[in-house]
């Protein structure tokens, strides 16, 4: 049954646990069933922290948002770390593509615009401090 949750997306050890605990399964047959997905290859929280950053950046989401996310899913935050820091030099980009793809390229018109805009940037997961270095406040 995990097995053929694997093969429709990558899972974490807590997505599976909480998936089959709800099918009725006894933690100690998950628990079993995990270590052998584990030791098979079939099962790596690595290669899913790798695949999710890379599809929710492409998305035009942050690293706060992807981090929540990743954390929600029971992974722990060094192995978020080592997959979110690679990016560091790429999240500027993905802002702007983002903010671009929802706002076009002027920048804000007012205050409410500029406010609006920020809103936005903060809930697809992007620092303040990028967000204020990308639009540039109205005089």
């Amino acid at each position: 049954m995990a097995l053929r949750l694997l093969v429709v997306r990558e899972h974490s050890c807590l997505e599976l646990t909480r998936k089959l605990g709800a099918r009725g399964l006894a933690p100690e047959a998950i628990a079993g069933a995990l270590d052998r997905l584990i030791d098979a290859g079939a099962l790596d929280e690595s290669r899913l922290a790798a695949h999710y950053v890379a599809e929710r950046a492409a998305k035009g989401f942050g690293p706060l948002r992807i981090r929540a996310e990743l954390r929600a899913k029971g992974l722990a935050d060094s192995l978020i770390d080592r997959h979110l820091q690679p990016m560091n030099d790429l999240w500027p980009e993905v802002l702007e593509r983002t903010h671009v793809r929802r706002f076009g390229q002027s920048q804000p018109s007012d205050r409410s615009d500029y406010a609006r805009r920020a809103r936005f940037l903060e809930q697809r997961g992007f620092t303040p401090d990028s967000i204020r270095h990308l639009l540039h406040l109205p005089d």
